[in-house]
């Protein structure tokens, strides 16, 4: 049974039926995931912190020919400098946009002149403060608990959530734990209208990634991830390898380095090639699902765990 569509506000700009949406994960978040997920009825993402503009270019004409549902694409101001991304962006024709890792002021208004809606991914307070005086669409939240690249001074999604939502109406999509409708009600009582699902996403049958990633997220327990170079710029959360192991005790080194071994590890199934990035929801996820299961999963689980509540406590 289909899961009856949410109305709020970011699904009205997203223009999606459930306020779901795939993280994006470069080199993973590309047509075949993004796709299966805007099919589901979320909204699947685009990457663009490869880099690899005639990739990704490719990626969205392939998602003109597997979907006609909505679709957006992310900004990773940090990775993507020197380049012509917002114009290579624009000219997609898609209209919602998450922007990471910089300040949107660089690009807010010339997205939101094009008719695209902006929400920044803010992993603190304050940088949540400087995202809204730049007149963004709204917030990702994201804690540190979820995977990939994280602010040295992490802090959970339970304490981050609440505090920003306390200082602003904006819409928010929360991250960071999140893969089920159970987690979503949680976030949905912070004070979120939507989320942005990334491991779950990751290791799910549609994902491009190998099957070694996805069965190790299915074997890892809640501490199997570890938080690296806390010391420096970008901190990772990933699943605890005999490579990661090793970089834990260092504190702080060039983390890009242990990402020329990208494909080997995300495609070739090699998990010391590179760093699995990994949140520590890995402790949740228990079997390889399709995007679709996930996606109706989680918005019957929401659903039921809020009819549960309301029946429980407001009698």
């Amino acid at each position: 049974m289909t899961a009856r569509p949410m109305k709020n506000r970011v699904t009205e700009m997203t223009g999606t039926d459930y306020p779901i949406i795939q993280a994006p994960m470069g080199w993973i978040a590309r047509a075949k995931l993004a796709s299966a997920v805007s099919n589901a009825g979320g909204l699947g993402i685009i990457e663009t912190s490869s880099g690899e503009f005639d990739n990704i270019r490719n990626e969205v004409a392939k998602m003109r020919d597997l979907t006609d549902k909505p679709f957006g694409m992310n900004v990773a101001l940090s990775y993507v400098k020197g380049t012509n991304v917002i114009d290579f962006v624009i000219e997609q024709g898609i209209k919602f946009v998450t922007t990471s890792s910089g300040s949107p002021s660089v690009c807010t208004k010339t997205f939101q002149e094009a008719g695209i809606k902006v929400f920044h991914v803010v992993p603190t307070f304050d940088m949540a403060l400087k995202a809204l005086d730049c007149g963004v669409d709204g917030l990702v939240v994201e804690g540190g608990e979820g995977g990939g690249f994280k602010n040295p001074s992490p802090v959970s999604t339970m304490v981050l959530l609440p505090l920003i939502r306390s200082r602003t109406d904006v819409p928010i999509i929360a991250a960071g734990g999140i893969c089920d409708g159970l987690s979503m009600a949680g976030a949905f009582a912070m004070g979120a209208e939507g989320v942005q699902m990334g491991t779950r996403m990751l290791s799910c049958a549609d994902s491009p990634v190998h099957d070694n990633w996805k069965q190790a997220v299915v074997a890892a327990k809640e501490t199997d991830t570890v938080f690296l170079n806390q010391a420096s710029r970008p901190a990772l959360r990933a699943l605890r390898t005999e490579r990661t192991s090793e970089l834990l005790p260092l504190g702080a080194f060039n983390a890009m380095e242990h990402f020329a071994g990208v494909g080997e590890l995300y495609f070739g199934g090699d998990m010391e090639a590179a760093i699995p990035l990994s949140g520590q929801v890995v402790g949740r996820i228990d079997s390889v699902k399709s995007a679709d299961e996930i996606v109706q999963g989680t918005m019957t689980g929401f659903y039921s765990a809020v009819d549960t509540l309301a029946s429980t406590y407001t009698g």
